[in-house]
């Protein structure tokens, strides 16, 4: 029996689904995934947080970057969505128009959750090297962990780790320290 090769998913494919959902397509293939849950949410607004104050605005820092939350990005033939996005602000000049970026960032961010960390961890990394993004944050609410990666001769290279309150400074925003314990939901 002869098997016929599954068509590639298009765009079309990501604006059919349910508003609840967030579409990627990776290699072709369509990925979909629910909206993040809330601790991982609070985590993504809180690193943003820390970020867009000393290098959004310069409070505190050197300012000279723009950061987006949940961009879709059109990196060649994939589409892929970051929880956190950022550039140096004359990388994204003129500023996009459209309602996707097609310039790669400079640094982002991905929150795991177990639905998509073995995604983020593997095709869309794959994805990010291949577009030039420089620096990769993988924070895990649930293990209260932040993994910083690196783009290096094009591969990644982990460049630090933190757990628990750690103090955070690293690339490519060393001119802050944060503890990492603010990006956790405080239960009890």
């Amino acid at each position: 029996m002869l098997k016929t090769k599954p068509r590639p998913a298009s765009y079309a494919d990501i604006e059919a689904l349910p508003p609840n959902m967030v579409g990627e397509i990776i290699h072709g293939v369509l990925h979909a995934h629910p909206r993040p849950a809330p601790k991982h949410s609070v985590a993504a607004n809180k690193i943003g947080f820390e970020v867009t104050g000393p290098f959004g605005y310069g409070r505190g820092g050197p300012g000279g970057w723009i950061f987006m939350v949940e961009p879709e990005l059109h990196l060649g033939p994939h589409v892929v969505v970051p929880d956190i996005a950022g550039w140096r602000t004359e990388r994204l000049t003129p500023f996009p128009t459209t309602a996707f970026v097609e310039t790669a960032p400079d640094w982002l961010c991905e929150v795991l959750s177990p639905s998509t960390q073995a995604l983020d961890r593997t095709e869309k990394l794959a994805v990010y090297a291949e577009a030039g993004v420089g620096h990769c944050w993988y924070v895990d609410p649930l293990a209260r962990t932040l993994e910083v990666f690196a783009l290096t001769g094009g591969k990644w290279l982990l460049a630090a780790a933190f757990k628990d309150d750690d103090p955070i400074t690293a690339p490519p925003f060393e001119a802050h320290t944060f503890p990492l314990d603010v990006l956790w939901v405080q239960e009890g």
